[in-house]
């Protein structure tokens, strides 16, 4: 998985708060920079004062910079043309090519660097043109645009569509999140999701989902995100669909067997997702039956199977239609409300693993 933030000089940040933030991806571990050249609120003297600056600092901390350019890019970058040479040396090392780039340019641009396309707006003529124009498409991946008005982003299905023709070409596929915080960016401080849905749910939650959805690369779009952020972007994990919890059990054992990660089967069952490992982990413990057998269980449970289940003893299943109470089953823990829509990511052969919380 892939992370990254996102700067914006001559907008809302100082010189110095950038600075930071760049410091604190990287000792975060976030390994990509976004930035654009065509933001119509920025300050075009401050952002040719402080540009260079960052991009140094981002060839000194070993960082992907992705930068978001179109052909008028020159004046800004202080380039007599836009050449992909000229580009690496000050320190871009992805362009993202959207409006203005003709197919042939951007096919030479891939032949010496990293090139992004635009994952919301590309098309099958398009890739079919970079192929016949011989683009190099091992040094190509895609990223989806992020939308400041409410409203406007990106609906899931349409978004899944997107990403799975790119990922039958073989093209990695990247989208943005946004800052709940006071961070957010300018001028209308709304958030920069890519996801309509994303707009207003936090950091951690936005990117367990998309990391569910099988995204590669995940950008916070919004200028100065807080620690707690910058930390839940990175414990992301891709291919696993991580749920947060509430534990109901009392038994120090029972917390550490449900932070395992866990193999959802390949044989779904009806009603509950059932982890395939899990009765193979007890290593001689005993699962006695507790209070919690007398409760209907309802969706979004986390239940493990008592000692009376006999050989079925320590299977763990996470409950998607309502059941009548068993004596021998036992409800370990709860999947929080906002989180119980991930359960449906869990498919046959996928890994998951729960989060508990307070």
């Amino acid at each position: 998985m892939q992370t990254g933030i996102s700067l914006y000089p001559g907008l809302d940040n100082t010189l110095e708060q950038n600075m930071e933030l760049l410091k604190k991806a990287k000792n975060y571990g976030i390994n990509r920079i976004f930035t654009s050249l065509h933001i119509p609120e920025t300050n075009q003297t401050l952002f040719k004062k402080e540009l260079r600056d960052l991009l140094l600092q981002a060839h000194i901390l070993q960082l992907d910079v992705v930068c978001d350019v179109s052909p008028q890019a020159c004046t800004l970058l202080g380039l007599k043309k836009l050449d992909p040479i000229e580009l690496q040396k000050i320190g871009i090392t992805t362009i993202r090519c959207d409006y203005g780039f003709s197919i042939d340019k951007i096919a030479l641009f891939s032949t010496i660097m990293q090139v992004q396309l635009n994952a919301s707006t590309l098309t099958h003529d398009t890739l079919t043109a970079l192929q016949a124009a011989n683009a190099d498409f091992s040094h190509m991946d895609a990223l989806h645009n992020f939308y400041p008005r409410p409203y406007t982003g990106l609906s899931e299905r349409y978004f899944c569509s997107q990403n799975n023709y790119l990922r039958e070409k073989g093209i990695s596929v990247g989208a943005f999140i946004p800052s709940c915080s006071s961070g957010r960016r300018g001028p209308l401080y709304e958030g920069l999701p890519t996801l309509e849905a994303h707009r207003n749910i936090s950091v951690s939650l936005a990117a367990r989902h998309l990391t569910a959805l099988d995204t590669d690369s995940i950008f916070i779009g919004d200028s100065y995100p807080t620690d707690e952020e910058l930390s839940a972007l990175t414990q992301t994990q891709k291919n696993v669909v991580v749920l947060k919890a509430r534990l109901l059990s009392h038994d120090p054992f029972v917390r550490d067997f449900l932070s395992h990660s866990f193999t959802a089967r390949q044989d779904p069952s009806r009603d509950a997702v059932r982890a395939q490992e899990s009765r193979n982990l007890l290593h001689g413990h005993t699962i006695q039956p507790d209070a919690t057998t007398i409760l209907d269980k309802r969706l979004g449970d986390i239940t493990i199977d008592n000692k009376d289940y006999k050989r079925y003893m320590g299977e763990v299943q996470i409950i998607t239609t309502e059941q009548p109470s068993n004596e021998r089953t036992n409800i370990a823990a709860r999947i929080i409300p906002n989180e119980l829509f991930l359960i449906k990511y869990i498919t046959p052969g996928r890994q998951f693993r729960f989060e508990f919380i307070r």
